[in-house]
């Protein structure tokens, strides 16, 4: 009976504290559907609010460079976190390279977000003004670099620990065969991390959707994503197309976690195993 009344007592305190994390963001999804001039005041339930969003050229603009620079961050740290991944999966243990790269990845999923934007934001001033390299003078390369410098970490993590436990028997038999490295990486190694590549790419384009800090520090005029619209929307007042266009991004962050789920439920990886490939 005293069993029995403890788990009850951490179910709820556990059911209190989903409650507790998750209402604020059932509010702004029901708030969308506010006919009202303003979020806080509720005058009737309607679409108004997703049709004025659609509308609205300045928040469809914020949006598609969100959506832009979303993709290029993931494409960009896909290529370069596969890379990564397979090379410290097929290093020896204790090998001094390994070593400092994998803490250099590890280090950049620690920083914080404000050092990295004070960082960046000189950096591309000095590369496209100093260094005359005018493509990072563009407000979207610098969202897809600076968004794909952290993500790089979170692919290459995933894709070692896809590879950690592959038999290299298998590569080794592609170049008994007469294959090219090139062909046993495209037709052997690849197919292998591909689950772990998918992944990580899933994961990159979800990061970067919602990634504040470092695009307030690097975004330029005309290439304003959408978190930084309603951060300077939040300081006038917020609009029910605001929560409209938020609950839709909502839903795509949904929908990426989802397929990464269901990608590594697949392929047999877990989280665990993608953490204590940070330990190794």
């Amino acid at each position: 009976m005293r069993r029995q009344t403890r788990d009850l007592g951490f179910t709820l305190w556990g059911v209190l504290v989903f409650i507790y994390l998750f209402a604020p963001i059932a509010v702004i999804v029901a708030y969308s559907f506010n006919t009202g001039r303003i979020l806080a005041s509720w005058q009737g339930f309607g679409f108004d609010a997703y049709i004025s969003g659609i509308n609205n050229d300045v928040i469809v603009s914020s949006v598609i460079t969100s959506l832009q620079a979303a993709v290029g961050s993931a494409l960009l740290a896909t290529v370069l976190g596969t890379l990564g991944g397979i090379a410290l999966a097929r290093a020896k243990l204790g090998t001094w390279w390994a070593l400092g790269l994998t803490g250099l990845l590890a280090t950049t999923l620690v920083t914080p977000e404000i050092v990295d934007g004070i960082s960046f934001l000189p950096w591309f001033v000095t590369l496209g003004v100093d260094a005359d390299l005018t493509w990072f003078n563009n407000g979207l390369v610098r969202l897809i670099v600076s968004h794909a410098m952290f993500s790089v970490a979170v692919v290459t993590f995933i894709v070692r620990a896809r590879m950690a436990g592959v038999d290299t028997s298998l590569q080794e038999a592609s170049a008994d065969l007469g294959a090219t490295p090139w062909t046993t990486f495209r037709r052997v190694t690849l197919p292998i991390a591909a689950p772990g590549v998918m992944a990580g790419a899933l994961m990159s384009f979800t990061l970067s959707l919602d990634n504040t800090i470092l695009s307030s520090f690097v975004q330029q005029p005309g290439y304003t994503p959408w978190p930084v619209y309603i951060f300077s929307a939040v300081r006038v007042a917020l609009r029910p197309e605001v929560a409209a266009i938020s609950t839709v991004m909502l839903l795509l962050t949904l929908i990426a976690l989802a397929l990464v789920g269901v990608v590594l439920r697949r392929s047999g990886e877990s989280s665990t195993d993608i953490v204590k490939t940070i330990v190794r």
